[in-house]
C-alpha cells in the first residue's frame, strides 16, 4: 500500500490526466488551459487558502468537483430551472461515480470514496463546514474564471440576482475573499453592490 502522501499525489495526478482531455479550454491568469483543469487546479488553490489543514477527502473532492463535466452536456436537460436542477443533480452524480473508479484504482477504501463522494453531491451543505468549503471554493472560481463572462450575457438586474445568489452560498470569509479578486471593475462594482443588499 501507498504511504497516503504518494497515493493523494497518484490520485490527483488521475483526476488532472480526466480533466486534461477536456475539449473546452479557457484562459486563466494569462494561459490557455483545458477548462476542468484549470477549474479544479483553482479549486484546489481555493480550499487550501480556506483551510489551514484540509482532510484528504476535501482535497480530492475539490480537484474532482467538475471532472469530465463535459460528458454530461446542458442541452441534454431542456431549458429552465427544471431542466437546469436535473442537470446539476446528473453532473453531480457523474462526477462522484468518475471520481469513485479512479480513487479506487489509486488503493482508497469504501470509506473515503463514500466521503469525497458525499462532498461533490454536496449532501448536508448546511450542516458540513467541509461541504461549505468546497461551495466557496467553487464560488470564488466561478466569480474568478466565469463571471465577467457571463456578465456579457445577461441584463444587469439578472446579473444581480446571480450575484447575490452566488454571495448566499458563501461563507463570510469567502466573501471577503471575494473582494480581493481581480475583477474587472464592472464585475467588482455590482459585487459590492451586491454584497450590500
Amino acid at each position: 500500500m501507498l504511504p497516503a502522501e504518494d497515493r493523494l499525489a497518484r490520485a490527483l495526478a488521475a483526476i488532472d490526466a480526466a480533466n486534461a482531455g477536456d475539449p473546452n479550454a479557457l484562459r486563466v491568469r494569462g494561459a490557455l488551459r483545458p477548462k476542468e483543469l484549470a477549474h479544479a487546479e483553482l479549486a484546489s488553490e481555493w480550499v487550501r487558502r480556506l483551510c489551514a489543514s484540509p482532510s484528504e477527502a476535501l482535497l480530492l473532492a475539490a480537484r474532482a468537483h467538475h471532472v469530465r463535466r463535459w460528458e454530461i452536456p446542458r442541452e441534454r436537460e431542456p431549458a429552465g430551472p427544471a431542466g437546469y436542477h436535473r442537470w446539476r443533480r446528473a453532473l453531480q452524480q457523474h462526477h462522484a461515480e468518475v471520481a469513485a473508479e479512479i480513487l479506487a484504482g489509486c488503493g482508497y477504501q469504501p470509506e473515503l470514496i463514500a466521503r469525497v463522494g458525499a462532498l461533490l453531491r454536496k449532501q448536508d451543505l448546511a450542516n458540513d463546514p467541509e461541504a461549505q468549503i468546497l461551495e466557496d471554493a467553487l464560488c470564488l472560481v466561478f466569480l474568478e474564471t466565469q463571471y465577467r463572462e457571463l456578465a456579457e450575457r445577461l441584463p444587469p438586474e439578472k446579473l444581480l440576482d446571480v450575484t447575490r445568489k452566488t454571495l448566499r452560498k458563501m461563507s463570510a470569509a469567502a466573501i471577503a475573499q471575494a473582494h480581493s479578486l481581480p475583477l474587472d471593475p464592472r464585475d467588482r462594482a455590482l459585487l459590492e453592490r451586491a454584497a450590500r443588499a
